[in-house]
C-alpha cells in the first residue's frame, strides 16, 4: 500500500492544496492520502489563525469528494508543537507495511535541512516535493543528496504560488478568492473566521476607491510584516482602519470630544481623525496600531516597525505612480528604515519644489532617521 502523509497549517486550505494532493496521487500511484493539519507548526511565529477543529472541518470540506483521502487529527490533538518526525514515526507504526511518503512544496524542501531530526523523517518516509510559482525543486537535488545521501521524488506538478496570507487579507476585507473551495468559503463566512470586528465598519466611512487602496495597503503590508517582526493582525488592522477617517467631517457626531492639534495641514488631518475614530468607535486599544494610524501620512521621529511599515505600504502600494517608485519599493523589501528615510527626504523635496507647507512632524521625522544613518555610517 502507498500511503502519502500531507501536512501543513490549512490556514486556510485553498485549491492548491488540492490539485497538488490530485497530482501527487496519480504521480506516485497512491492508496490514500492522510491530510494533517499542524497543531502549532514549528516554523511559524505565531499559532495559526483558525483552531484547530476549524482547520481540520476546512480540510473535510476540501477534500470531501476524493474517497482515497482522510482528514487526521493527530497533529491538532498533540501537546506542543507539531514535529514532522514524529508524524512520521506514527504513522509508519501504524501502516508498517505501507511505502510512506511526506509531501512538500518547493519553499518547505528549500527549508528542510533545518527542520527538527530530518534523518529521521527520511527513515520513515520518502520526500515528494512539487514546484511552487516559477520555483522548482530541481535545484535542491545536489544539496539534498549531499546532505542525506538520498533524494527526494519530483511531482511533476507546479503550483500557483498561492498565499495564505494574503488568501486572509481578502476574507478581512469581504472578497471572495477564487483560489477557495466554495464550501471552504461558506465555512469560513459563517465562522466569521479571518476578520476583525472594526474592519468591515471602518470601511463602511470610505468611498469605494479608497476601500481598494486600504485593501492593496493591506496586502503590501502583510506581505511584509513577518519579515518586519511585525504581526500579521497588527499589520492588517492598521492597514484596514488607517484611512477611515479620510471622508468623516470634523462636525460628524462620530468626532465628538476630537480635539485636532494645531496648524495640522489639511491633507494630514485624517491621520489624527483616523486613530480616534479607531479607539472611540471601533473600540481599538492597541496603541501601537493606533500610533501607526494616527502618524501614517505626515511620520514622525522613532516610529515602531508597524508604523514604519503602513506609513510606507500607503505610499508605496501598488495603485501609487511617480518617479522612483520602483526604486523605494525594492528598498521597502530589504530596509524597512532605509526606505523611510528616503521617502522622507524625496516629500520634502516634492513639497519644497510645490510650495506646499511642511508639516513639523515630517520634518523632524527626516531629521531624526538622517541622524541615526550618519551615525551609523
Amino acid at each position: 500500500m502507498k500511503i502519502a502523509l500531507f501536512g501543513g497549517s490549512f490556514d486556510p486550505v485553498h485549491m492548491e492544496h488540492v490539485r497538488y494532493a490530485q497530482a501527487a496521487k496519480d504521480a506516485l500511484g497512491l492508496d490514500r492520502l492522510i491530510v494533517l493539519p499542524a497543531g502549532v507548526a514549528p516554523h511559524k511565529a505565531r499559532g495559526a489563525f483558525a483552531s484547530g477543529e476549524q482547520r481540520l472541518q476546512m480540510c473535510r470540506i476540501a477534500f470531501s469528494a476524493f474517497p482515497w483521502a482522510e482528514v487526521s487529527d493527530f497533529e491538532v490533538l498533540q501537546q506542543g508543537k507539531s514535529y514532522t518526525y514524529l508524524t512520521c514515526c506514527h504513522f509508519s507504526q501504524q501502516y508498517p507495511d505501507a511505502q510512506l511518503y511526506f509531501l512538500v512544496g518547493e519553499d518547505m524542501l528549500e527549508d528542510f535541512f533545518t527542520w527538527k531530526n530530518p534523518d529521521d523523517i527520511l527513515v520513515h518516509a520518502t520526500l515528494a516535493a512539487c514546484g511552487r510559482g516559477d520555483r522548482s525543486p530541481a535545484s535542491v537535488h545536489a544539496r539534498f543528496r549531499e546532505r542525506f545521501s538520498k533524494d527526494f521524488l519530483n511531482i511533476p506538478f507546479m503550483g500557483k504560488g498561492v498565499s495564505s496570507r494574503l488568501l486572509r487579507v481578502d476574507l478581512a476585507f469581504g472578497k471572495k478568492p477564487e483560489e477557495l473551495a466554495e464550501g471552504v468559503y461558506e465555512y469560513i463566512r459563517a465562522n466569521r473566521l479571518y476578520t476583525h470586528l472594526a474592519i468591515a465598519p471602518a470601511l463602511a466611512l470610505e468611498k469605494q476607491v479608497r476601500r481598494e487602496h486600504s485593501y492593496r495597503v493591506a496586502r503590501m503590508a502583510v506581505e511584509r510584516a513577518a519579515s518586519a517582526g511585525v504581526s500579521e493582525e497588527r499589520a492588517l488592522l492598521a492597514a484596514a482602519l488607517h484611512d477611515c477617517g479620510k471622508y468623516v467631517p470634523l462636525s460628524s457626531p462620530l468626532l465628538e470630544g476630537f480635539t485636532l492639534p494645531e496648524n495640522v495641514p489639511a491633507p494630514v488631518i485624517h491621520q489624527y481623525t483616523g486613530a480616534y475614530l479607531a479607539r472611540h468607535s471601533f473600540g481599538i486599544e492597541d496603541e501601537e496600531v493606533l500610533d501607526a494610524i494616527r502618524y501614517h501620512t505626515s511620520a514622525k521621529a522613532g516610529m515602531s516597525p508597524l508604523g514604519m511599515l503602513i506609513y510606507l505600504a500607503d505610499l508605496l502600494e501598488e495603485g501609487r505612480d511617480f518617479a522612483g517608485i520602483g526604486d523605494l519599493r525594492a528598498l521597502f523589501q530589504t530596509d524597512l528604515e532605509a526606505c523611510l528615510l528616503r521617502a522622507l527626504k524625496d516629500q520634502l523635496a516634492y513639497l519644497a519644489g510645490t510650495g506646499k507647507p511642511v508639516y513639523p512632524l515630517t520634518q523632524q521625522a527626516y531629521a531624526w532617521y538622517q541622524a541615526r544613518s550618519d551615525a551609523e555610517n
